[in-house]
């Protein structure tokens, strides 16, 4: 699958020549400075308590370990899926669920080989495994039918990664990703706080979410929690929707590294019968599999093929260079984004200058 890069009024003459992105500094900013005057999280290993998480035997208790968080602004325990790194002093990647927040079995740990990938490139990987329908953004009410208040930007880039960091013995590199409704968040993450990350990963995503049509994609996610979109960011077009639109924000992105892919929504290589086969679908839902990815999965992949171009139009327009995988197919599924952990290796990598 080919990269394309964007590289209009990009770097230097040098890295327009040849075709690759000018590579960045290490993170300008700390997490104390992020933080401010934010209560930080107390961060624990060991078992969540009072959960008994579907993902919690496939981790090996040596490098890939269970911890958690409690996040004073939610007065909750986030779990933590944590692969650390092999030596001291290491980056880190902070890798988000999609609409399931890790809560069920649609996630990076059940659905992909994601600490296997990352075993080899001694980076921390911290996933955390909490927010369903939440956008891991900051709600302007509260909603209880996903536990209360919503705070999840100032958990994951307030809260959490000063007192985290300090517990693995890691430097002050991060990069964030994630898929799905979590792509909109790592953009606007790296974009609320620029020089903050080295990196940001966007996997089928859609960086849009003011105008009528985004907001109501918004609304199809946070509807499957119970809530509507007016109690996260209140009303369509208004003040706060508009700071978490990462197309309108796209500007904080400049000078981070950025990988942006998507499929077409057409079926492709990950949705053939032989391969749902091999990825432990029964013979007898092989039909009705299928015929949810073809449709469903087509649907929003073309969706979010959508957003990802007229994202492209505006980085573009700012001159600001991503590294842009287009797929000529696929659908809004897993194998797809398992394949997006090695091809977004490379412009995470050249963020963190390894």
């Amino acid at each position: 699958m080919k990269l394309h890069r964007s590289l209009f009024a990009a770097g230097s003459a040098l890295a327009l020549s040849l075709g690759v992105a000018t590579p960045t500094h290490a993170s300008e900013i700390n997490p104390a400075q992020v933080a401010g005057e934010t209560p930080l999280a107390s961060v624990h290993t060991g078992e969540t308590p009072n959960l008994a998480p579907l993902w919690r035997d496939k981790l090996d208790g040596k490098r890939q370990v269970e911890m958690w968080a409690h996040s004073p602004s939610m007065n909750r325990d986030v779990p933590l899926v944590v692969l650390k790194a092999s030596s001291p002093n290491r980056p880190t990647l902070y890798l988000l669920n999609g609409a399931d927040g890790g809560e069920g079995p649609v996630n990076w740990v059940l659905r992909t080989d994601v600490l296997d990938f990352y075993a080899d490139k001694d980076i921390n990987v911290v996933i955390p495994m909490s927010g369903a329908f939440s956008y891991y953004t900051d709600w302007v009410e509260d909603a209880p039918s996903i536990g209360g208040k919503q705070s999840w930007e100032t958990f994951l880039t307030k809260e959490l990664p000063g007192p985290l960091e300090q517990t693995l013995g890691a430097n002050n590199q991060r990069a964030i990703a994630g898929m799905s409704m979590s792509a909109t968040s790592a953009l606007l993450m790296a974009e609320h706080n620029p020089g903050f990350y080295d990196s940001v990963a966007s996997f089928s995503g859609c960086a849009s979410t003011s105008d009528p049509v985004t907001y109501n994609f918004v609304r199809l996610t946070v509807n499957r929690g119970g809530n509507e979109p007016e109690q996260m960011w209140g009303p369509m077009g208004g003040e706060y929707n508009r700071f978490n639109d990462a197309l309108i924000n796209a500007e904080g992105l400049r000078n981070t590294p950025v990988y942006v892919s998507n499929g077409s929504g057409i079926m492709g290589e990950f949705d053939s019968p032989q391969y749902l086969l091999e990825n432990g679908v029964k013979p007898a839902q092989l039909a009705s599999a299928s015929a949810t990815l073809g449709i469903e999965g087509g649907a929003i992949e073309a969706s979010t093929n959508a957003c990802t171009h007229a994202f492209k139009v505006k980085m573009d327009t700012l001159g600001i260079p991503a590294d842009y995988n287009f797929r000529p197919a696929g659908t809004h599924s897993w194998g797809y984004w398992q394949q997006d952990l090695r091809d977004s290796w490379s412009t995470i990598a050249r963020g963190f200058g390894i």
